[in-house]
């Protein structure tokens, strides 16, 4: 697994917090694209019922995971440190805005991009989250189908039960 530490230049604490807020989106970026990959690479596995490949991919996703985990952990470690220098710590954006004039578009452009990927990869889970969701339901209503051997009653009824024996399992029914 691959660790992203930042370096941190000697000198004045401005400079030193613009180089390490440059990593963390330099970093952030990096792990988004990958996970963008991932998810992308993934739903089209399960569309094509490719199990094989969703299973290699789990792996790089867990590591994907972790990574964004320690962006994350960086990020609140970052805003802390900015609170006790007197910098702005209610998020990256702001922080990024109270930088120096040339620094500060171009941080400022990084954590748009970066806000941007999010949401992308938020579409991207949802998305893999839904095909997910309707092959469960569409297995539920196939052992639903085999349950009640292929009649639209429901499985149980009130006041009685169901035939012993589904006509899809069993050729006697």
């Amino acid at each position: 697994m691959e660790t992203h530490t930042s370096q941190i230049p000697d000198g004045d604490p401005t400079e030193s917090r613009e180089a390490e807020l440059a990593q963390l989106l330099a970093d952030l970026a990096a792990v988004q694209d990958e996970m963008l990959d991932v998810l992308s690479r993934k739903r089209t596995a399960m569309a094509a019922c490719n199990l094989e490949s969703m299973i290699e991919l789990e792996p790089r996703e867990a590591e994907l995971c972790q990574r964004l985990q320690e962006c994350s952990q960086r990020r609140a470690s970052m805003l802390e440190s900015a609170r006790a220098e007197g910098f702005p710590d209610t998020s990256i954006g702001k922080l990024a805005a109270a930088m120096p004039r040339p620094t500060r578009d171009n941080l400022g452009k990084q954590v748009k991009e970066a806000s941007s990927r999010v949401r992308l990869l938020q579409h991207e889970s949802l998305t893999n989250w839904v095909l997910a969701q309707r092959t469960l339901l569409h297995l539920a209503q196939m052992l639903e189908i085999i349950a009640t051997g292929g009649r639209w009653k429901p499985t149980y009824e009130k006041g009685g039960s169901a035939p012993a024996r589904g006509a899809l399992v069993d050729k006697q029914v």
